[in-house]
């Protein structure tokens, strides 16, 4: 399967689960344009190492995602967008009556408006072309809860019904919308997580990982960032072209249980 030929456009990308989809996407042939709201040098070599590594064109474009008019900017500077990858994301944690209101906000703007800002401005884009995937990056805490994240749990519950709305719209046109539920992903994020949640408990790092982190996923294994990428290259394939307006779960069997 080859994406040649496509643009796809990576909303938090310089890092975890949104590198590893556009190293997937680049390595399958897609020209690829990584963002995030920082604008260093070194956020403009990534891109280019990407290029060189695929023999594709990346680049990368500042764009502040809990800012709407930079969200469909980002779009439109892209140029061109086949595929839409919303995956910019935060995360806070804290109980609902102490939920800190600027918060809340930021986590509902990254996390959900934004898809709503890039897939406005994408579609057009896509109709123009005559073809186009929408991936939503969602989370298990779209189709599930836990305690104390209320923001990110109602943020990705909105992206999974905001995915359902694009595939009913496009349903006729040869355009697809879905959204990929991870559980835990090996990202160096989570990492930097595991010594101190080791400490904290008491236990040796291993442990941590198996009894604290990852209680909720039954396979005890994390999913990587490339088993994410591929699931995106996969909706963005033939094989998925009547795959719209679902939720596909990488999640070890969390949302089974």
């Amino acid at each position: 399967m080859t994406l040649t030929g496509k643009t796809a456009v990576i909303t938090g990308s310089n890092s975890g689960i949104g590198l590893g989809v556009a190293r997937e996407l680049a390595k399958a042939g897609a020209n690829v344009v990584l963002n995030s709201f920082t604008d260093r040098d070194e956020d403009h070599a990534l891109a280019e190492e990407i290029g060189k590594e695929f023999g594709v064109t990346a680049r990368y474009i500042k764009a502040d995602m809990s800012k709407g008019d930079e969200c469909r900017a980002l779009v439109e500077k892209a140029g061109a967008c086949d595929i839409l990858v919303n995956n910019a994301g935060i995360q806070h944690v804290a109980p609902l009556d102490e939920f800190p209101v600027d918060k809340w906000d930021a986590i509902i703007a990254i996390n959900m408006s934004s898809a709503f800002h890039t897939t406005a401005a994408a579609l057009p884009m896509m109709r123009k072309a005559g073809w186009g995937r929408v991936v939503n990056v969602a989370s298990a805490h779209g189709l599930t809860a836990s305690p104390y994240k209320s923001a990110y749990v109602s943020a990705k519950h909105g992206v999974v019904g905001m995915t359902k709305v694009v595939a009913l719209e496009t349903a006729k046109e040869p355009i697809t919308a879905n959204a990929i539920c991870p559980g835990y992903v090996h990202t160096p994020l989570v990492d930097a997580q595991i010594p101190d949640t080791a400490k904290k408990y008491g236990m040796t790092e291993e442990e941590a990982i198996e009894k604290v982190i990852l209680e909720r996923q039954p396979s005890k294994q994390f999913a990587t960032v490339e088993q994410i990428g591929g699931t995106a290259v996969f909706l963005c394939s033939d094989a998925a072209a009547q795959i719209t307006g679902t939720t596909i779960s990488v999640d070890g069997g969390w949302t089974a249980l």
